[in-house]
């Protein structure tokens, strides 16, 4: 595989946009080319495609793989392993949400859970920390229910309802 201009353009974006959402830019880079790529690579490609480290490739691998976003596969009558990314743009949206809510909106949901709790039992904490704790948790709290809601509503489903974006709101009273 050799990397035309624009996916070149879309990899280095890539990476740099795992820069900002907290992920390493190489791992970043690898999901990028795995996504786009017609066929499965082996990781000494990736190293020659990308221009890093052999073992930055192979501990990057190992990570999307934790995060089920890449996985290895076989060609017949080749040893080697190979990787491909999941192809479905909903379903590595909904893996990559899924990440995220356990690596930080579980975590931040029982901490303010805890706070809301321990908060109400101090009489030198003024109320509108209180109140403010409790704020914070109610849309924690809201957007994770929604998630676990709209988790397992079907593709088709989900498309329909980002295309009718925000002129579903005419419809809900406030």
């Amino acid at each position: 595989m050799k990397m035309s201009p624009a996916v070149e353009k879309y990899v280095l974006h890539w990476g740099e946009m795992g820069t900002r959402w907290g992920t390493n830019r190489t791992v970043a880079q690898i999901h990028a080319l795995l996504y786009l790529s017609p066929r499965p690579l082996r990781a000494e490609e990736i190293v020659e495609l990308l221009s890093v480290a052999r073992s930055n490739v192979s501990t990057s691998i190992r990570e999307l793989q934790s995060y089920g976003l890449v996985k290895m596969t076989h060609v017949l009558g080749d040893r080697r392993d190979y990787y491909e990314s999941l192809s479905d743009v909903w379903e590595l949206f909904r893996m990559i949400f899924e990440q995220r809510k356990q690596r930080e909106m579980s975590p931040t949901l029982s901490m303010l859970k805890q706070c809301a709790t321990a908060v109400d039992t101090e009489p030198d904490t003024d109320p509108v920390t209180k109140q403010r704790i409790h704020n914070m948790l109610d849309f924690v709290e809201s957007t994770n229910d929604w998630y676990e809601k709209i988790r397992d509503v079907p593709t088709d489903t989900l498309k329909k309802l980002m295309k009718l974006g925000a002129g579903i709101t005419r419809f809900v009273k406030s």
